[in-house]
């Protein structure tokens, strides 16, 4: 990640796959390093010489003592000696000061050829990542912002490093308490517990609201203030312009032609005594940041590569602090993520154009830049931005259609991810250990809600009956069919629906009609039970009535019905002499009243708990009642 002026100077090497890249003169990263808290002062040497593979990951220095390595520590040392005289050259012909931001903190790259290919046995090695998810509480949390909290949170767990949830909403006219809450919930539904943040301990030091932060901004803008640019000029200065002013300027020079889309503010260059006379005079203004001239913002963005900005051509001088004293929104980030010590900003790519504000403000303040990883946006099939008409966008709706966050997880990390193999369906443990953001696609992604279900239906069917029988108790509650979310009637239809069902609200229609018992309706309506009376199904129907009258028939209401059910029902064919499709098909017309649909021992089972709770049923005896009426009619 650099910052560069177009006077800075960067050596380079012809790289192969793996570089070198000291993103600091060692004194200014110790600095930058120590004021984060990241790392001790041992620890420094090996960080600032960590080697960078074309993977994206890190290789520990030291861990394999090989020739590769001693000669990459070689260059290295050249490396450092040439760019060291050069800095020097250059701050010897350059006009320097003890609080000049941008004089202090040019970035030299050095740039060392590798070996193509790690040292034999070489192991790879990621160092604890802070990441962290921002919010702005204005409505629901959605796929899009999903997908985000998940890549950070997966980092941070592959890394053992530090997940924080950090909440946005400088927007205090759309901002809510109610959707800050409503969030949390969903990315706890999700799993993606954060370290810190709102409700953690960390909260005692510091707020982790940014309508909470005002002091920490106003600070920083007060710095901001006072430093001295290297053109003599402080970073930041007072803008006595009223927004009116500001609009009246832009049109005046749209109709002269010479507005391009940069606000210049005639107090850039005002007399200091005139700006004083203001101030003293009471009068409100705003914080604008001074853009310098000639410099140019560059990042090697891990999904999108290189991207870079000519900062003056790109943006005027912008507002840090408005005359209110309300902090603007790249002001608050870029702060936060300096002072959060945010090692790795992933986030959509509608944000990589904030990256040249938060960039500067984070060199003017003598912050290091994170790692940037902007990732693409989620389309629609019909390759329009995701929205509600392409079906629930929003966590909250998955979680009450009755999709579970194993699956969501699942769906979400491949939305622009993938491991490089053809497999689909992952557990959450083995997402933290295949993902990795260096193999996040640039392209778009499509959102695929047939996928969705097929994923989270693969997901059901690999828990255990318990498991599922309390993610199903809930949704059978809600439609009347239990009496509570533990009931034992749920654990029968998490072992009878299993195999049926993608969503857990599918449980409800299966086991209203095992409820059910539609016997004359399908002999009436479906052409294939109608059959089966030519078959002699009245005969089956009697001897099935006899069965029960005897005592033959297993009691619905044990806990192993379902096995002596099948243990009857292979004796009841042979008395009969019926086997096969000839027995069962009838038999499962006779006792749930319609030709097909899950086991029915299962469906037995529950009947006969239903009838237990009081639930509303068709209970066996009135099955066998109707079977009897059957039988007997002429």
């Amino acid at each position: 990640m650099l910052l560069q002026d177009t006077s800075s100077v960067s050596l380079a090497a012809v790289t192969t796959s793996s570089t070198v890249r000291l993103a600091k003169p060692l004194g200014q990263a110790h600095a930058a390093t120590k004021h984060i808290g990241h790392l001790s002062n041992q620890q420094l040497p090996e960080q600032a010489l960590m080697l960078k593979s074309g993977a994206g990951e890190e290789v520990q220095p030291g861990v394999h003592a090989t020739n590769t390595m001693a000669w990459n520590g070689f260059l290295l040392t050249v490396g450092l000696a040439v760019g060291w005289v050069l800095q020097s050259l250059q701050s010897r012909s350059t006009p320097s000061s003890s609080s000049s931001i941008h004089s202090n903190q040019d970035l030299v790259a050095i740039m060392v050829a590798t070996s193509e290919k790690k040292a034999d046995g070489a192991k790879v090695k990621l160092g604890p990542m802070r990441t962290r998810f921002a919010p702005s509480p204005t409505g629901s949390l959605h796929v899009g912002g999903a997908r985000t909290a998940l890549y950070n949170w997966l980092m941070a767990k592959k890394t053992g490093g530090t997940f924080i949830l950090r909440i946005e909403d400088t927007d205090m006219a759309r901002s809510t308490r109610a959707s800050e809450e409503s969030m949390k919930a969903d990315l706890r539904w999700l799993g993606l517990k954060w370290d810190e943040g709102p409700e953690t301990e960390k909260e005692k030091e510091a707020p982790f609201r940014q309508s909470e932060r005002g002091p920490i901004y106003q600070e920083m803008a007060k710095k901001l203030m006072e430093k001295v640019g290297p053109d003599g000029k402080s970073i930041a200065y007072p803008c006595f312009s009223s927004q009116e002013e500001v609009d009246a300027l832009k049109t005046a020079s749209e109709t002269t032609g010479e507005f391009q889309g940069n606000f210049v503010s005639p107090w850039r260059d005002a007399p200091a005594e005139e700006v004083q006379r203001k101030i003293a005079a009471g009068e409100p203004y705003a914080i604008r940041f001074r853009v310098p001239k000639g410099k140019r913002v560059a990042i090697n963005d891990v999904v999108r590569g290189p991207v870079s900005w000519d900062a003056e051509a790109t943006i005027g001088d912008f507002v840090l602090l408005r005359s209110s004293g309300v902090p603007v929104y790249n002001f608050c980030v870029a702060v936060d993520d300096a002072l959060m010590g945010i090692s790795h900003v992933i986030r959509a790519e509608e944000h990589l154009t904030n990256t040249l504000r938060q960039g500067l403000i984070l060199e003017a303040l003598g912050f290091p830049m994170p790692t940037y990883a902007h990732c693409s946006l989620i389309l629609g099939e019909d390759g329009s931005k995701l929205s509600k008409r392409h079906g629930a966008t929003s966590v909250a709706q998955f979680a009450q259609e009755g999709f579970v966050p194993s699956a969501m997880i699942n769906y979400l990390v491949g939305l622009g991810w993938n491991d490089g193999t053809e497999k689909e369906v992952y557990t959450v443990d083995e997402i933290i250990q295949a993902f990795n953001i260096d193999r996040v696609q640039k392209s778009p992604s499509v959102f695929d809600m047939q996928k969705l279900r097929w994923i989270n239906g693969q997901h059901l069917r690999n828990m255990d009956d318990a498991k599922l029988a309390t993610l199903l108790g809930p949704f059978l509650v809600d439609a009347g069919l239990c009496k509570s979310p533990s009931s034992p009637l749920a654990e029968v239809a998490a072992h009878m629906c299993k195999q049926k069902i993608e969503l857990l609200v599918d449980v409800v229609p299966i086991v209203k009609a095992a409820l059910e018992h539609k016997l004359n309706d399908s002999l009436a309506n479906d052409a294939s039970a109608a059959k089966l009376l030519g078959e002699d199904f009245k005969g089956l129907a009697k001897a099935v009535v006899e069965a029960y009258n005897a005592g033959e028939f297993p009691d619905a209401t044990k806990a192993d019905f379902v096995e002596k059910y099948a243990a009857w029902v292979k004796e009841f064919g042979k008395k009969i002499g019926r086997k096969g499709k000839q027995l069962m098909q009838p038999l499962r017309l006779a006792l749930t009243g319609v030709m097909s649909g899950p086991d029915v021992g299962g469906q037995l089972r529950i009947v006969a708990l239903a009838k237990q709770e009081g639930v509303a049923c068709v209970d066996i005896a009135d099955r066998m009642a109707a079977l009897k009426a059957l039988a007997e009619a002429g």
